[in-house]
């Protein structure tokens, strides 16, 4: 009888390079404070939010996973070809079927490709990066590419007092292949499925076609979100940094989901962060991306210098689902 041929595991990952693209539209405070009786003063004490950044009619969430794919492929210094895998995670491309990852493998030149959506919110690029870790690890791809992409804008509703006036759009792009030493830590991810309604959308398609919703929109129960994101994730931060085999001091950054300003200074406070660990605020004037909203926090704080290549940094993502992802990384 023969044996099987199987993959060959390699012991370790890291993150090569990245790629961002922002929404080519800045929209402030005052913009859109008004459908929602609300102020600039209001919105930037709430959220920590100055300007987000939305894309306009002309620019389509595959434009802006487009270009962030690019920029990290050329980084990495693989060529396009040599992409096993692509990973999309978005809750906005707007079709149900094919994914929008098969399109954008096409697109950045990955022809052949494996190609899957991830549908886990603003969990969803740790998510992937658990995903292309473990791929690569285990020898069924050499290279993946993990792309956080969002056009939230035409998923709100400007009179949404909940949420729509927190998010932006944008996408970041990781390329994921093995490496000589640890990059990428454990992941801790999860859901809390009892929740499932507290971060979603008001009605479904089903209901909008047969004429029983309006155009679904995003909406969330704001208080309970909040109450989860600060008490429950940053035990998720702590049991990813116990997993990883490191302590708060050992960071070179913290990178949270960009949900909210208070959230974000809340986990830096409950995890007692030293001075040192530079910790992410892509929020004040990129709002909430969702998906994307780590991997663009993570590549501005490289582009200006603010980290240094090859320091740990701690990134957790979080949202609708309940679901949760979190992992330290190499910064590439």
């Amino acid at each position: 009888m023969k044996t099987l041929n199987q993959t060959e595991p390699v012991p370790f990952t890291r993150i090569y390079a990245l790629g961002a693209s922002r929404g080519n539209t800045t929209v402030t405070n005052d913009d859109i404070a008004g459908p929602i009786n609300s102020s600039d003063e209001w919105i930037r004490q709430r959220t920590g939010i100055v300007t987000r950044k939305r894309a306009g009619a002309e620019q389509s969430l595959m434009d802006m996973a487009l270009q962030a794919s690019n920029e990290a492929i050329a980084k990495s210094g693989i060529a396009p070809a040599q992409i096993d895998a692509v990973i999309l995670a978005t809750i906005t491309f707007p079709y149900s079927t094919p994914s929008g990852a098969s399109l954008l493998a096409e697109l950045v030149g990955a022809h052949g490709a494996a190609a899957y959506d991830i549908s886990a919110a603003c969990a969803g690029y740790c998510y992937g990066i658990a995903q292309a870790d473990a791929l690569v690890r285990s020898g069924a791809a050499k290279y993946v590419l993990v792309v956080g992409g969002e056009k939230l804008s035409d998923f709100i509703d400007p009179t949404d007092r909940s949420i729509s006036f927190l998010l932006g759009d944008g996408a970041g792009a990781a390329v994921v292949g093995p490496s000589d030493h640890p990059g990428i830590s454990k992941s801790v991810w999860g859901s809390d499925g009892a929740n499932w309604d507290k971060v979603g959308m008001t009605g479904s398609l089903i209901d909008f076609r047969d004429g029983k919703a309006a155009w679904p929109t995003l909406v969330q129960e704001g208080q309970s979100v909040f109450r989860w994101a600060v008490w429950e994730m940053a035990k998720v931060a702590k049991q990813a940094l116990a997993e990883a085999g490191l302590e708060a001091a050992d960071l070179s950054a913290l990178v949270t989901h960009q949900a909210n300003i208070r959230i974000i200074d809340e986990f830096a406070k409950q995890l007692e962060l030293p001075e040192h660990v530079v910790v992410a605020r892509d929020i004040v004037d990129t709002g909430n991306t969702s998906a994307a909203s780590i991997p663009l926090a993570m590549h501005r704080l490289l582009a200006e210098g603010q980290v240094k290549s090859g320091g740990y940094a701690l990134e957790i993502g979080f949202g609708a689902g309940l679901a949760f992802a979190a992992q330290v990384v190499e910064l590439p």
